[in-house]
């Protein structure tokens, strides 16, 4: 991929090293699509900002890096520790801060965050209707959550809908993939989120070549760059969905008091 490209559509994506991108990265390349992502979110100095599902924590590094605030880093199945010297190797140690944590079991004061930002994670908790009213507990009235994750242009309602090249894998690891409008819908009706953005990334088609490319590059099977790879009709894409924090509680969402009921 012509590196003028990449470097037009994501500037300051592109300033960092490519291999340490894809070598911390869990899937596509994170980066870019945490930049499209913050394009349209409005951060700014001071700000507390949770990285939810933040992997090996480079997103994480991004947004102390490009925005000045300071970032929980957090995610159940990657070491604190591992986390902490990649941090503290970016020079990032005094705005990032590690933790391992279950992403339905946060260990925050509510309201305590400016925005929460998932990045190739949100789809496989945030689908659960009652998830959007936890995690709003932690965020401040006015606060943003914003995801990017991987879509589909058309929902599939029924196994008969699913595409040809689609079938072998569908039910491993893409029946819990939805559409944007599918996405928008669940948010809106919570009355806890005014949806402010609800499109495709900024440079989409770009953002599926790295993928496919980095995973050609490293020779390593990955059953979703296979399945872009085969993708013809662009059924598959990459989307962006940003809600402001309403003043509603009366919805708000406790996991733990539920599973002790």
């Amino acid at each position: 991929m012509a590196a003028q490209q990449l470097q037009h559509v994501f500037p300051k994506a592109s300033r960092y090293d490519p291999e340490w991108v894809r070598r911390h990265s869990m899937g596509e390349n994170v980066l870019l699509n945490l930049e499209s992502l913050t394009k349209d979110l409005p951060l700014k100095p001071g700000m507390r900002v949770l990285d939810l599902g933040c992997g090996k924590a480079i997103s994480s590094i991004f947004l102390a890096k490009e925005f000045g605030v300071t970032v929980w880093a957090v995610d159940e199945a990657i070491s604190a520790s591992d986390n902490y010297a990649r941090i503290c190797a970016a020079g990032c140690q005094q705005q990032v801060i590690p933790l391992e944590a279950d992403a339905r079991a946060l260990p925050f004061a509510e309201e305590y965050f400016d925005a929460v930002i998932v990045v190739d994670s949100y789809t496989y908790f945030g689908t659960d209707e009652k998830y959007l009213p936890y995690i709003c507990r932690f965020l401040k009235p006015e606060g943003r959550i914003a995801i990017a994750d991987v879509c589909f242009t058309s929902e599939i309602e029924t196994l008969d809908q699913v595409p040809a090249f689609l079938q072998q894998d569908y039910q491993h690891y893409w029946y819990f993939i939805h559409t944007i409008s599918w996405w928008r819908k669940l948010w809106e009706k919570t009355g806890l989120v005014q949806v402010e953005v609800a499109q495709a990334l900024d440079g989409a088609e770009l953002v599926r070549k790295q993928y496919i490319q980095d995973f050609e590059h490293q020779h390593k099977q990955d059953p979703f760059a296979k399945a872009l790879s085969l993708d013809k009709q662009q059924f598959i894409s990459f989307f962006k969905l940003i809600g402001r924090r309403t003043g509603k509680t009366i919805y708000l969402q406790d996991y733990k008091a539920e599973s002790k009921k």
